[in-house]
């Protein structure tokens, strides 16, 4: 398990984590959310390994695996696959000790690392590895393309396929659905649920958390609190403790006032003033609750548009692609015959690669059609999201220069209050406020920087909004924000989105881009889901089957090599060291699931008796949950010890076994 025990954690001078304690248990699916700027981050450096601790103690068992998503990617010639490959840091290791042992001709140790290579899954490492790369959104004719010749968002996806490639014991995974689509997320979704693991999550899709997590840790004011349940579990108990907390505050406060009213009133008579320092007395050995504070969350809203044609636009039989500077057309979507009529949400799936972007480009002005016609409806005004922040910002400029320009470049058509000073006022409802109005937008945050758009977008008063991926970088309660925008807004809305929360509460209907075409979709999300999964199990079949061709091919065609010693009696010893480790750790491990699930009854109680004590109870009752809470408090550290003891043991024991091979 993972331990951390009164915690701090400070960047700088800041006290960003401040002594914080839980527990993860081994397998647990858990989300880790809170404010950008909680600390969300800095607790994940810390199971890295990146940052320690500034005070308390933090555990996690040695032998543990890790894996994440590199921050960084490395200087690299290899193609995709190979680089996915190379994830696999078991792998790797047998394959170079086999190429020592082969330059100084050890047969026995060669034919102990084949059987080790077969068991650690060399036989089918290629069709895992392109299986990966194929779920998360790539073509069969993309595998064996350089890493480099991709762009930064879909070495992205290489990055994080390379992370799931990796065997491991804990995954931490940052925001994983930033540069991905819907087809990608649900093929991701699904492969994490299967995973065995234990899983950390930092996430701002609320369906993506509550399908591939069970527990929920909540970063708030520097102090983290752990939820049983996925992140709708999670809102609705934390909503339940506000309303505890705050009605247990009133409760103290109407306490204390009339404590000091005896304090005021009897403080300077001699026969009271006893009575009334014990009442002083009393108000200072009391813990304090907190007042609920009301949450400051960004909020913004659409204004009305000055007119709303309708039709908003007719598309006819048109051809939707790319031109290259050769003047090359590369046709993507074609007898497209589309209506948008005045207040339609609609919005646009398809596959990665199918097309959407090019249809939403297009639709914005930023691509030419190359055939047939897009009539616009009198006085149409378009605002448009790029799914790309930078397609539409400029790096060395301030959120000032970018509505300057922004209300030059629309002339008679901007809208009256184009003043510096309005336009300042009006970035201020956006939260730039102060410096950030003449910060530079090359250093500013993901989410800040959408924020930016946002704010640029609503200000020209659009009737048509074309938004492709605009959750990239938002959190939550902005996410929130914009789905409240959108469904008061009176003008037509286009979206590409892999939020299926904010699909779900935008969207009336849908259209289906695919196989160069774009028609409607009757079903669900849920129905596309399930589209979705059955297409990418396809492809990873495909890609299994062209492994196996490959092998087969490969085997015909060259004289297979006459091993040293006889790889099946290497792998009969392997399989006696096995054995013998295993019955030697089977009553260690079977200790240690006994406890895990004593602790995890344990903490379950903790948590009813904590919720149960901030409620109204009587003296007697008060005092028997108090006792029992120490109890229990004191059997999860007893627990705690001899889990500790036993993962040693079974660690030492491995260890030994180990060494006894490679002797």
């Amino acid at each position: 398990m993972i331990h951390l025990k009164n915690i701090t954690l400070r960047r700088g001078t800041k006290v960003v984590l401040d002594g914080i304690s839980t527990t993860i248990h081994p397998g647990e699916h858990v989300g880790l959310i809170g404010r950008n700027g909680a600390g969300k981050t800095s607790l994940f450096a810390l199971l890295a390994g990146r940052l320690h601790e500034d005070g308390g103690e933090f555990f996690m068992p040695p032998q543990w695996r890790m894996a994440e998503v590199a921050q960084h990617l490395p200087e690299t010639d290899a193609h995709a696959t190979d680089f996915v490959l190379q994830g696999d840091t078991r792998l790797q290791e047998l394959q170079q000790r086999l190429t020592q042992v082969e330059q100084v001709g050890d047969g026995m140790a060669m034919a102990q690392l084949h059987a080790d290579l077969q068991d650690a899954g060399a036989h089918d490492a290629v069709a895992r590895a392109q299986a990966l790369i194929l779920g998360l959104g790539f073509k069969t004719s993309e595998l064996e393309q350089p890493v480099g010749s991709f762009s930064g968002g879909w070495q992205m996806r290489l990055q994080l396929a390379r992370a799931l490639m990796c065997p491991s014991d804990v995954l931490l995974l940052d925001e994983p659905t930033n540069h991905l689509d819907l087809d990608a997320l649900v093929w991701l979704e699904a492969w994490l649920k299967r995973y065995a693991g234990t899983l950390v999550i930092i996430s701002h899709d609320r369906e993506f958390l509550d399908a591939t997590t069970s527990v929920t840790l909540h970063i708030e004011n520097g102090r983290l609190t752990r939820y049983g349940g996925n992140y709708s579990k999670f809102e609705e108990q934390h909503a339940q403790q506000l309303v505890l907390q705050q009605a247990s505050f009133e409760r103290q406060q109407e306490k204390i006032a009339h404590l000091q009213s005896f304090i005021d009133r009897f403080k300077a008579k001699a026969t009271k003033a006893k009575q009334a320092q014990s009442r002083v007395k009393q108000i200072e050995r009391m813990e304090k609750v907190a007042p609920v504070l009301a949450s400051a969350d960004f909020t913004f809203a659409f204004q009305e548009p000055a007119n709303l044609p309708n039709p908003m636009l007719a598309i006819s039989d048109a051809a939707f692609g790319y031109t290259s500077e050769a003047g090359t057309s590369t046709t993507i979507l074609q007898g497209v015959s589309r209506t948008v009529l005045a207040g339609q949400r609609i919005g646009i799936l398809g596959a990665n690669g199918q097309g959407k972007s090019t249809l939403v480009k297009t639709i914005a002005r930023e691509l030419q059609p190359l055939a047939g016609k897009l009539t616009e409806g009198k006085g149409l005004r378009i605002g448009y999201f790029a799914q790309q922040e930078l397609d539409v910002l400029r790096p060395d400029e301030h959120p000032l220069q970018h509505m300057v320009r922004l209300a030059r470049d629309l002339g008679a058509d901007a809208p009256a209050a184009s003043r510096e000073q309005d336009l300042r006022n009006w970035l201020g409802s956006f939260n730039f406020s102060g410096d950030m109005v003449t910060q530079s937008v090359g250093s500013m945050s993901g989410g800040e920087k959408a924020r930016l758009v946002l704010a640029m977008i609503v200000w020209q008063r659009p009737n048509l909004l074309l938004l492709d991926e605009p959750t990239n970088h938002l959190d939550l309660a902005t996410r929130e924000a914009l789905a409240m925008a959108l469904n008061d807004f009176d003008g037509t809305v286009l979206l590409v989105s892999h939020d299926r929360h904010l699909l779900r509460a935008v969207a009336d209907d849908f259209w289906l881009v695919g196989r160069g075409q774009v028609g409607t979709f009757d079903g669900t999300l849920d129905d596309y889901q399930r589209y979705l999964l059955e297409e990418s199990r396809r492809l990873r079949e495909a890609a299994k089957e062209k492994e196996k061709a490959q092998q087969s091919e490969s085997t015909s065609s060259s004289a297979p090599a006459a091993p040293t010693i006889d790889p099946r009696e290497a792998r009969r010893l392997a399989a006696q060291a096995r054995q013998a480790l295993a019955e030697k750790t089977k009553p260690l491990k079977k200790e240690l699931e006994k406890i895990d699930a004593r602790m995890a009854a344990l903490n379950d109680e903790k948590t009813l008796l904590e919720e149960r004590l901030t409620t109204a109870l009587p003296p007697g009752e008060i005092a028997e949950a108090g006792k029992r809470l120490k109890t229990v408090g004191d059997a999860l550290e007893q627990c705690e010890e001899r889990w500790l003891e036993l993962s040693e043991a079974i660690e030492q024991l491995t260890q030994a076994a180990q060494e006894a091979d490679t002797a």
